[in-house]
């Protein structure tokens, strides 16, 4: 009955979002039509100065403004402040300043309005999916979809809202189906590993005779463990700066409760961190897991890796995470999927180009068999989007902001420098392809087994319970 109940309610949702889809659908055939009448009294070259046209006609009302932004410090990000927004400036006349802060501060200035501690009024915020749904009972954000039905004028024919993927609706009120934002990034979490390491035959002879099992990326646990003692050990029988596995175990931030939730839980079979998405409740009396010994053991476990990851271990973030894997110093590890491009493919940066591999992560008896039929799932699938705040004075600007990022004609360079893809058209891409190979298939298995992973339970109390 309860899962009856939850397959009405998604499919409800659905239906919501699919209308919303098709009359949002329907403007922007509108703002098309509008667009060919123009081209026919003033014939367009091609279509690329066509679509010049309709940002330098809509953003007309708007030259010489600035938009105010804030996001994290993250590959996507960056990518949007250093290349996406001085290209947009110079199509519509608009500045945009997008700041980059913390996760925490970011979350205060949505709570306050959309206004810093400083007095500065943010146009457009960052929004994790993990945090939307307390946002939307606080009606924070702008329904953006009401802001483009009410302005039929600002509604790019570039703009296809079915290219996006499924995660969009993470984005929409789970009653009216309305959009809160718009989606800029979503990867997974990937196992990573080195396949120098791995491929060395000197090292996969050690590995059996002390193991008894060829050396290969994980699939279990258990498997996972012994990894990283053989190659901590290695380390240091050898004199060098190698341990077994990467742990974003910082005690000062957000970084190690996300490790815990979103990675080794789920592993063990430990879903919606232990919480009954019905009840609410975390005990296992009350239909909750997070007092049972799967809890247990998955906490023991990970503290447990402590001893094969280096130093640094103990106060690294996301990015810290990244920073050891690049650095060559840790022979697997889990990490988020926007830092795999750079880590694989830049040398400027990175000390293991050529030398990442991708697979999935490693997983308790039984987890696989759940996540393939939706019972459960291996780990995190990140997504994030740019909404505007509700005291935005800058809507109207701020909702061509939105759609300019959302064509898929900027999709592709975007996906390869900073390994986050939101619309389906760009898996296929050339460009994309092309990363995918020297990537080792990392953004096939997002497109392939991206189902096995999943975003944040749907909690409104999401911060409160991060933060006790």
């Amino acid at each position: 009955m309860v899962e009856t109940i939850k397959c009405r309610r998604r499919h409800s949702s659905l239906f919501r979002l699919r209308q919303n889809v098709w009359l949002l659908g329907l403007l922007v055939v509108l703002a098309a039509c509008q667009g060919a009448a123009d081209a026919a009294v003033n014939p367009a070259p091609n279509a690329a100065s066509a679509q010049d046209s309709f940002w330098t006609r809509a953003a007309a009302p708007y030259v010489g403004s600035t938009l105010y932004g804030i996001s994290e410090d993250s590959p996507p990000s960056l990518y949007v402040r250093d290349v996406l927004a001085p290209h947009f400036a110079a199509e519509t006349g608009i500045d945009v300043q997008l700041h980059i802060s913390t996760i925490d501060k970011i979350e205060q200035i949505i709570e306050n309005g959309g206004i810093g501690a400083d007095g500065q009024r943010y146009d457009f915020v960052y929004v994790e999916q993990d945090v939307v749904y307390g946002y939307l009972a606080h009606s924070y954000l702008t329904n953006v979809s009401q802001l483009l039905s009410a302005q039929p004028a600002l509604a790019s024919p570039d703009f296809v809202l079915d290219d996006f993927t499924e995660f969009i609706h993470a984005f929409a009120d789970p009653q009216s189906g309305d959009l809160y934002g718009l989606p800029i990034e979503a990867f997974i979490k990937a196992y990573l590993y080195r396949t120098d390491l791995f491929g060395d035959p000197a090292l996969q002879k050690q590995f059996v005779d002390q193991y008894h099992y060829p050396l290969a990326p994980a699939v279990t646990l258990d498997q996972y463990r012994d990894i990283a003692e053989f190659f901590t050990r290695y380390g240091e029988q050898n004199g060098l700066a190698l341990w077994g596995t990467s742990v974003q175990g910082t005690t000062s931030g957000v970084a190690s409760f996300y490790e815990f939730f979103e990675t080794i839980a789920p592993a063990f079979g430990l879903y919606h961190w232990g919480i009954d998405l019905n009840s609410y409740y975390a005990t296992e009396q009350n239909g909750g897991s997070l007092d049972s010994q799967r809890a247990v053991d998955a906490l023991t476990y990970w503290v447990n890796l402590l001893a094969y990851a280096p130093p640094e271990s103990r106060e690294s973030d996301w990015n810290d995470v990244a920073a050891t894997f690049a650095a060559g110093r840790v022979a697997q590890g889990w990490v988020y999927g926007e830092h795999v491009a750079w880590m694989a493919t830049d040398a400027t940066r990175s000390h293991v180009v050529g030398k990442v591999g991708v697979a999935l992560p490693p997983t308790a008896p039984g987890v696989m068999e759940d996540a393939t039929i939706g019972a459960g799932y291996l780990g995190y699938y990140d997504s994030a989007a740019f909404g505007i705040p509700v005291d935005s004075q800058n809507k109207e600007a701020a909702l061509l902001w939105l759609q300019y990022l959302a064509q898929p004609s900027i999709q592709a360079d975007w996906a390869i420098k900073s390994g986050r893809v939101v619309h389906l058209s760009t898996f296929d891409d050339p460009l994309v392809r092309a990363q995918d190979r020297r990537l080792h298939g990392y953004y096939s298995v997002m497109k392939k087994q991206g189902s096995l992973f999943s975003v944040a339970p749907p909690f409104p109390f999401h911060t409160q319970v991060r933060d006790v």
